[in-house]
C-alpha cells in the first residue's frame, strides 16, 4: 500500500536505507542481515524500475562540522530537541564507521537503473531547491519548464558513481599510501 499508484509521487525517508549504514555501526542487524539487504535491495530497486516506477534516491550529505552544529542547536533549542535521538547523539562519535558504511552502501546499491543522487546539504535551501530541481529536470510533465531553468548546481548534485570515485580519492586513498 506504501509503493506509488499510477501518477502518484511517494516519498520515503532514510529508514529504508537504515539497514546499510545505521544498524550494522550500531550494532542493530547481524553482519549477514547488513550483507542481505546489501545483497537484496539493487534486485528489489530493479524490480520497481522494470514495473514502470521511477526511483530517486538521494542521500542529502552533510559535512561532520555542519553535522555537530546543528545537533548542537537542537540540544539548545526547545523546539527541536525533539528531533534528537539517542542515535543520533552518538553520530559524531561513529562517523569514521558511518563513512566506512556510506561508501560500501553506494558501491553495493548504486546501479544504472536506480543510481544514486549525492545533495550536498550543508546550505540546506541550495540543497533542498537543487533536489527539487533535480526531480523536475528528470520527469515528463506537462508545461515544463526548460532544461536551462531546472539546471541543478554541480556543486551540489553529485552523481553516486562521482561520489563514489570522490570518497576513493579523497577519504580511502590517503590512509592506504600512509599505512
Amino acid at each position: 500500500p506504501y509503493l506509488p499508484a499510477a501518477g502518484e509521487l511517494v516519498l520515503f525517508d532514510r529508514s529504508w536505507y537504515n539497514r546499510a549504514m545505521v544498524e550494522p555501526v550500531m550494532g542493530f542487524c547481524t553482519d549477514v542481515q547488513h550483507k542481505r539487504f546489501l545483497k537484496d535491495v539493487p534486485l528489489f530497486e530493479e524490480l520497481l524500475v522494470k514495473d514502470g516506477i521511477k526511483l530517486f534516491k538521494f542521500y542529502f550529505s552533510v559535512s561532520k562540522a555542519e553535522q555537530e552544529q546543528r545537533f548542537n542547536a537542537r540540544k539548545n533549542d526547545p523546539l527541536k530537541q525533539f528531533k534528537l535521538s539517542p542515535v543520533d547523539n552518538l553520530a559524531q562519535k561513529y562517523w569514521d564507521q558511518y563513512t566506512v558504511k556510506k561508501f560500501q552502501m553506494l558501491n553495493e546499491s548504486n546501479r544504472t537503473i536506480a543510481p544514486w543522487t549525492v545533495i550536498r546539504s550543508d546550505n540546506k535551501k541550495k540543497a533542498r531547491l537543487n533536489c527539487i530541481r533535480h526531480i523536475l529536470q528528470s520527469a515528463d510533465y506537462p508545461d515544463k519548464l526548460p532544461d536551462k531553468e531546472l539546471q541543478t548546481d554541480p556543486a551540489v548534485v553529485i552523481s553516486g558513481i562521482d561520489e563514489i570515485k570522490h570518497m576513493e580519492t579523497n577519504l580511502f586513498e590517503p590512509e592506504r599510501l600512509r599505512g
